[in-house]
């Protein structure tokens, strides 16, 4: 009887399991799978936290704004995004502030579509704990200047509009393998101007937060993955200006099997998040 019994608790066990949907699961670089417990662990003991997500994942965007919130409970923090572009500092500080509503800074600063169900939830936790949040983006009308002219061509905008750009002349890698598969990916398509045109967004979110790191902080910046992964983008520009600075990078994914990660996502990043394939897009 008691084999038999044994025997019934193991099958009960393999079938909850088997059973137990999960949307993500956490992996280190090397493609062991690791918590939630361990990545707060590890993101409290660094300077920098880059959380590189998919734009349009619910998942994702839920999780960083828990991460957000636990790191608060015995970290103070300041918060960046990609998603708002440096000239819109004033805008929002103004609303982090109090001083103008969220339909006044909708209507002045240049939110993406999706800012009210993914961004919104951040700058409103930056705004209740009276913690900064930077615009760390250069505008993009400088990027599409990139794109066509290189970065000659913001040798002749004003000196106004370079405080919203990393300092010329830019720093560029062209073999760095995330520009170089850029290039690849688009097949030549917009020339060494379009990894440069990535660079100068890298640049400039990586010179912001420099420029806004403090002592006892950390700074959590959230960014498209393609930003920081493989420890380059952002990164790379970060310690350049920073060479001891400590950073954690998390990198997303998406596979339809979220068990075992696959070999094409090893060490993209100090953590990978990878997030099943049918998890609900936010637009």
């Amino acid at each position: 009887m008691k084999l038999y019994s044994l025997i019934a608790v193991l099958l009960i066990g393999a079938v909850a399991t088997a059973q137990d949907k999960m949307p993500y699961q956490l992996f280190d670089k090397s493609g062991k799978a690791t918590t939630y417990k361990k990545l707060l662990k590890a993101a409290g003991d660094t300077e920098v936290v880059f959380f590189g997500e998919h734009h349009d994942n619910s998942v994702i965007h839920w999780l960083e704004l828990e991460l957000t919130k636990d790191l608060a409970e015995t970290k103070s923090l300041v918060l960046g995004a990609e998603m708002i572009e440096a000239d819109n500092q004033k805008q929002l500080d103004q609303y982090l502030r109090g001083e103008i509503s969220q339909k006044a800074f909708d209507s002045t600063a240049r939110l993406w579509n999706n800012h009210k169900t993914d961004y919104k939830p951040l700058v409103d936790f930056a705004k209740e704990k009276h913690f900064p949040f930077i615009a760390t983006n250069v505008p993009r009308r400088y990027a599409s200047k990139v794109y066509k002219g290189g970065f000659e061509s913001l040798e002749v905008i004003s000196a106004e509009e370079k405080a919203w750009v990393a300092p010329l002349p830019i720093a560029y890698d062209a073999t760095l393998p995330g520009y170089v598969k850029m290039l690849e990916m688009s097949g030549g398509h917009g020339g060494d101007n379009l990894p440069k045109a990535q660079a100068v967004k890298d640049a400039t979110m990586g010179y912001f937060i420099a420029k806004n790191l403090k002592p006892n902080t950390i700074f959590v910046h959230y960014n498209g993955t393609y930003h920081s992964e493989n420890f380059e983008g952002i990164n790379w520009y970060l310690k350049r200006a920073k060479p001891g600075v400590k950073v954690i990078t998390i990198a997303a994914v998406s596979q339809k099997d979220i068990d075992k990660l696959e070999k094409e996502n090893l060490n993209l990043a100090d953590f990978i998040l990878v997030v099943d394939d049918d998890v609900t897009k936010t637009y």
